[in-house]
């Protein structure tokens, strides 16, 4: 059976926990988390406190952990969790997978959303858009670019392709009317109020 690409969140402890219980709870977590952990923290300031938090990208944030980096519980993609658990950064009997994010389009909220319901309608879509961009850094850039060469596109693409640092930039550049759409994490584009979700990509 064909699914739809998505992209596991995982919560994982770090090895050796904060040991000062008046210290805030340090958190490192992907930006495809970041509007859930922002909407969780206000419901629950009174229980939780006001803990730190650095959101990045899971590559970004797993590169500080390697470095060396103090926190206290990471929430993360899959494939980086593993990787850390195997490097004896993160706390294997703590791991969980708590989210699960599917991989969409969106564009500038106002225009015409485009037709991408099926493999020949999406490629179709990227061939006649101007440009398209994406995180260069982001947890679904592998599935994107699997996506392109499977349709025979990849060659066509790289020229129109927008590459950036950040799912906030890659929706800032449709925003600017840089790129026609932005493929990334439908997390990452629900909470843009200036772009709008053309569907998932297709099965």
């Amino acid at each position: 059976m064909r699914i739809q690409p998505s992209i596991i969140f995982v919560f994982v402890l770090a090895c050796t926990l904060n040991a000062s219980a008046e210290a805030p709870v340090r958190l490192l977590a992907s930006n495809g988390v970041k509007a859930v952990l922002n909407e969780l923290l206000k419901q629950n300031e009174k229980t939780i406190g006001h803990p730190s938090i650095d959101i990045g990208t899971s590559s970004v944030v797993k590169q500080k952990i390697v470095a060396g980096e103090t926190f206290d519980v990471a929430i993360l993609t899959s494939d980086v969790i593993d990787d850390l658990i195997k490097a004896g950064k993160l706390a294997a009997g703590s791991r969980a997978d708590v989210a699960r994010a599917g991989v969409g389009v969106g564009v500038r909220r106002g225009t015409a959303k485009p037709d991408i319901k099926t493999p020949a309608a999406i490629k179709a879509t990227l061939l006649h858009a101007k440009a398209i961009t994406y995180a260069q850094d982001g947890a679904s850039r592998p599935h994107i670019e699997k996506m392109m060469e499977t349709l025979g596109i990849a060659s066509e693409m790289k020229g129109k392709t927008v590459l950036v640092q950040g799912s906030d930039n890659a929706n800032k550049a449709v925003i600017d009317g840089k790129a026609d759409m932005v493929i990334t994490l439908i997390s990452e584009i629900l909470p843009v109020s200036d772009v709008e979700l053309a569907g998932p990509l297709p099965q």
